[in-house]
Formats: structure tokens, sequence, C-alpha cells
């Protein structure tokens, strides 16, 4: 079990934790380094270290921490995943889509493509700091509704219970609420607190409608305006029953407006979800003509974020050649189109434009030739795009 889930930590490789030890110097020692990891769980005097904390920057200027565990602790959290993942996705729910097996983002995407066709409002909901405010002992009973094995639950405690530890040294003790999100287990706890707090409460009170939850990203469709406005009430109280709230900032009521439906203009028509805009979208019929959909293309937001990295780059001052760039930014771009543009690949022009301006403003500054006249650089870009086309990795598409 103890090797098993350290080629898994090993695949997704990771940072360190507030040990500082890597995964190549784990590694180097891995025989005795595994011995004692499966020594200590087996006997039960295996204890972990605090998690390293680490904000990471988020849309509006505000930061989420993220804990990080060592990499033996997160050997020793896959350890308990693996053992508990079986039996626990024979218990969740097919509405249930983050971080499960055979199940992804673009799923999720498609599930609510097709809700939107039937179901003319949406509750877009955010949890507010759910990861930092589950309840450790709500969270135990539904761990203890599955999970015989004392073992099991006495390293779950532990882990829970661990500290955060930032730079400085400085320990944030949990308080009996929250888990790391960036931790190997708490993904799987997060989808089994919830599956009891909103998945099967949903489909007890509420079995007429529709509703796909990414992790702690939920998406409820309703039929009518009043229903919509119901089932918010009654998720606010349900939530604060399990010691949670909703982001009221984030949180409202959506009007998913197409061709079949009335205007409305008291009522939001667009949300995000997964790095994606729901709006109402002009789209061509198959007989020819156009009509108003209701579709999702890549967001605002993720499209600001992936062109503010580029903005953030240097080319001309590291003395890059064109293969240079195109190696650093291909990597990026393949990820880019396969998660957005395998739902909506023509939303991915404003993004191959603006690198496309992004390589014109590089070459003004590496040929003197090109300086000052940047619509002959963009044109020279454009040549380059004709004379070697596999150049760069969205070429082939745009």
């Amino acid at each position: 079990m103890v090797k098993a889930a350290y080629r898994k930590v090993r695949k997704n490789q990771g940072s360190a934790g507030v040990d500082e030890e890597s995964l190549e110097e784990f590694q180097a020692d891995e025989l005795n380094n595994l011995y004692k990891l499966w020594n200590r769980m087996s006997s039960g005097s295996y204890f972990p270290k605090p998690v390293r904390s680490v904000a990471i920057p988020k849309a509006g200027g505000k930061k989420r921490e993220l804990g990080i565990p060592t990499v033996s602790d997160r050997i020793a959290q896959q350890v308990v995943k693996d053992y508990l993942e079986p039996r626990l996705e024979m218990e969740f729910m097919r509405e249930s889509y983050g971080y499960r097996p055979l199940k992804s983002a673009h799923d999720a995407i498609e599930a609510v493509r097709g809700h939107v066709k039937h179901y003319m409002w949406v509750l877009d909901m955010d949890i507010k700091s759910f990861f930092d405010e589950v309840d450790h002992e709500l969270l135990m009973k539904t761990v203890e509704r599955h999970v015989p094995e004392a073992w099991v639950k006495v390293y779950i405690r532990r882990w829970l219970a661990s500290p955060a530890q930032h730079s400085d040294g400085t320990l944030i003790l949990k308080e009996g609420r929250g888990t790391p999100q960036g931790g190997v287990i708490s993904p799987l706890l997060a989808n089994l607190f919830l599956h009891y707090v909103l998945d099967k409460w949903l489909n007890k009170y509420y079995p007429m409608l529709a509703f796909v939850r990414y992790a702690d990203d939920i998406i409820v469709h309703c039929r009518t305006e009043d229903e919509a406005r119901e089932v918010l009430h009654a998720i606010r109280i349900r939530l604060k029953e399990c010691k949670l709230r909703l982001n009221e900032e984030k949180t409202k009521i959506v009007y998913c407006q197409d061709y079949r439906r009335p205007k409305r203009k008291d009522y939001a028509k667009k949300f995000d979800f997964l790095g994606f805009t729901f709006q109402p979208r002009s789209a061509e019929s198959k007989r020819g003509g156009r009509y108003l959909a209701y579709y999702p293309a890549i967001s605002r937001k993720s499209e600001s974020r992936i062109m503010q990295s580029w903005q953030q780059v240097d080319w001309h001052r590291r003395n890059l050649s064109l293969y240079d760039i195109a190696a650093e930014v291909n990597v990026q771009m393949r990820g880019i189109f396969q998660y957005y543009g395998k739902v909506n690949l023509i939303s991915l022009g404003r993004i191959a434009m603006h690198l496309g301006f992004r390589l014109a403003k590089w070459a003004l500054k590496k040929y003197k030739r090109l300086k000052g006249h940047f619509s002959r650089a963009y044109r020279w870009i454009g040549t380059l795009k004709i004379s070697y086309p596999n150049l760069f990795y969205h070429w082939s598409f745009y």
C-alpha cells in the first residue's frame, strides 16, 4: 500500500513541505524512508508534521492559502485515500464530479450545458471559505458512518488537527475546523462531507431539480423564479445547520435566456463555472441563419489571467530566440487548448491574437529593422506563421 501510494505521489510531483525535503531528496534514500513510514503507520506511531502554508493569488487581488504536506505525509494520505476511495465511490452520487475517478471538469461542464436547455433558472452558489471552515466533528461523523477501522479514523483526525506553518515559522492552529486545500486526502473528505450536506439533501427534498457539484462549486438548476428563491433560502438554512455559509457576494440567481425564452432585465444572465462563462450567445443554425443559444466559453477572468502571465514575461531582456519562446509557451498553450478548446475552440481567438501582439512587441525590441513599426512586426510574425505553421502550438488552430 505504501509503495503504491509513493508511486502516485512521485508521478504527481509537488513542492517540499515544512521539512524542505523534495521528492528527489526523498528518493535518494527511498527504501529507508518508505520503511520508516510503513513502520510508523503500522504501529500507530505516525504523526504528521505541520503543513506549509503558501498564499497563491486569486482574482480581485485576494489570496488563497494552500497547505502543502511533507512528502512522507502526502504518501501517508495517499495510502488512506486509496484504501477508502473504492467504498466511498459506491456512495457518491452521479451529480458529484470533482476529484473522482473517471470523472472530469469537462463532464461537469457538459452536464450543466445539458441542464440549461431544460431549466431556465440557475442558482450560482459559492460556499464561503469551505476548506477553511468545514467543522471537524461533523466531518468525522460522515467518516465514521463508512469507516469502522480505528487506524484510519486516528490518522484522519491527526491530519485535520495538523497546524499550518508560515514561512516565518509561525504555527496557526485549526481550532476544530478546516482541512488544508492542497492535501491529498482533502478532496475526498470534502466530497464525503458535501455528499451529506448537499447532494443527498437536495435529492431528498428537491428531487425534481437538477444540480452539478464539482468539489465545493455547486450549480443548481430550477424550473421557475419562485422555485429558485425558495431553494436558495432553504440552502442557506441547510448550510448554517452544517456550520457553513454562502458567499453572498458571489451567490446569485441567473436567468438562462435563449431564443425560446422571453427577455428579462431584472436578473443576471450569465454565470461562471470551472473557468467557463455560461451566457446567451449567437449561434449558427444547421438550417442556416443564426439564433440565440445559451452555452459556455472561456471566462474573461481566465482569459485575463493567461494574458497577464505573458505581460509579466520580458522575453526581449532574456535574449531568447523565437524557438526558445515557442518551447516556453507551447506547454502552456497545449494545456489551454486541451482544457478550454475542448468545450469551445472559437472563443480562444482573443488569446491567440494577444500572443501575436506580444510576439510582435518582442520582435520590435529584438530587430532594429522593425523598430518603431509595430504593424510591420505583426505582419512579419504572420509570414512566419505561414512558413512555420507548427512552430507555435496554437498556429495550427488560428
